[in-house]
């Protein structure tokens, strides 16, 4: 999802922080290879954060349309980027988003950009997955809302229990995905062979 980034307040002093981090790990900040590394990740964490910056509930009402579609909506197969707050290490992974519109619907792309909004942010998978819900059930009111999330995490792959191959899937729902029917029709619908 390619979305310009207007660098916040705060660039420089992040910049800083960095040339002193290098020098701590050992390193001298002036020389060749790292003398522009503390403004590159400076903006860098900037872009992988600019979620703070955004609204998600104003991205759904500006693209909101009354419909008497009353089945299920799922949008599936999601990219996402994040940082773990724990190590500030990536995850990155697939978001699947269903919900039954109440009345109104959303443009699709919409709920990309809510999953790209919250991922966005230092996070949790589980956090990612409940606010990504619950920002869809609090502005649309639909008849119920899911949340699959299938990712990998840097911090168990590269650190710690270094594990490669490792999953991690979360899920979150709510109205009428309470009923063990509707959530197996939404994740059979997932399993289906993709277009």
């Amino acid at each position: 999802m390619q979305i310009e980034t207007q660098y916040r307040e705060g660039l420089d002093d992040l910049a800083s922080h960095y040339t002193e981090i290098l020098k701590l790990l050992g390193e001298d900040p002036s020389r060749e290879g790292l003398q522009k590394t503390p403004m590159r990740v400076a903006k860098a964490l900037q872009v992988l954060t600019r979620g703070y910056a955004q609204d998600p509930h104003k991205v759904l009402t500006d693209a909101l349309f009354a419909e008497k579609y009353n089945q299920m909506v799922i949008v599936k197969d999601i990219d996402f980027f994040s940082m773990c707050e724990h190590h500030v290490l990536p995850f990155y992974g697939k978001a699947h988003v269903a919900y039954i519109p109440n009345g109104y619907i959303t443009g699709l792309s919409k709920i990309a950009r809510v999953v790209d909004i919250f991922s966005h942010r230092l996070q949790v998978q589980e956090r990612l997955t409940q606010q990504i819900k619950d920002c869809i059930n609090d502005t649309l009111h639909p008849m119920g809302v899911m949340v699959v999330i299938e990712a990998r995490h840097m911090c168990m792959q590269m650190r710690g229990v270094e594990t490669p191959n490792s999953v991690t899937v979360t899920s979150a729902f709510c109205g009428a995905f309470n009923q063990a029917k509707t959530r197996e029709e939404f994740m059979n619908l997932l399993r289906e062979k993709r277009i």
